[in-house]
């Protein structure tokens, strides 16, 4: 990871964790390193991430579980209810298809009046990203993922009964945006 990757990645977990009080129980989707945990610091007991990138499970830097995998289907059947869910710069990397597992999946784990907390870059950070990786300013992690996801498509998949949107704002010079979802008590 490069210094400017490092950068983008601190500036989305910094966007994201103003919405997290400290103490809760947190899920990471896409977790990486860890970053956020160790960022963030205020996660309660029981915060665990999950990212198929991971060598193995293993623990973060401030000993919270990481977990390698797919969600939904890779989730240890001990993990348990949150009261946050965080996906930064990871919906893109879902194929269409399997955004409905994807939002079942949010759904059941995320207890209600939970948060889910998104970050998705608009489509012209793809372009972006390309000339930075041919730069090699940054490494341009698993581009070839990206399948031209619409940005506006997010508040259908965390829709009502089950989702509330609370917040949507653009950072990161305008192409990048945050969701912030409220999980209803509707199932």
């Amino acid at each position: 990871m490069t210094l400017l990757d490092r950068i983008l990645q601190n500036w989305r977990v910094d966007k994201a964790a103003r919405f997290l009080i400290p103490g809760m129980k947190v899920l990471d989707l896409g977790s990486a390193d860890g970053v956020l945990f160790s960022r963030h610091g205020g996660c309660g007991p029981g915060s665990m991430g999950i990212d198929p990138a991971l060598a193995a499970d293993s623990r973060s830097a401030n000993g919270f579980r990481q977990t390698r995998g797919f969600f939904p289907q890779d989730m240890p059947k001990d993990a348990g209810v949150f009261d946050a869910v965080v996906m930064l710069a990871v919906l893109e990397h879902f194929p269409n298809d399997q955004h409905g597992v994807l939002a079942n999946g949010i759904a059941d784990c995320l207890r209600p009046g939970g948060l889910l907390i998104i970050t998705v870059p608009s489509a012209i950070v793809d372009h972006i990203l390309n000339v930075l990786t041919t730069l090699r300013l940054v490494h341009g992690m698993a581009l070839e993922e990206h399948h031209g996801y619409e940005v506006c498509h997010t508040p259908m998949i965390f829709s009502p009964p089950r989702f509330w949107l609370l917040k949507r704002q653009k950072f990161q010079l305008g192409v990048n945006n945050l969701f912030v979802f409220e999980r209803t008590a509707e199932n």
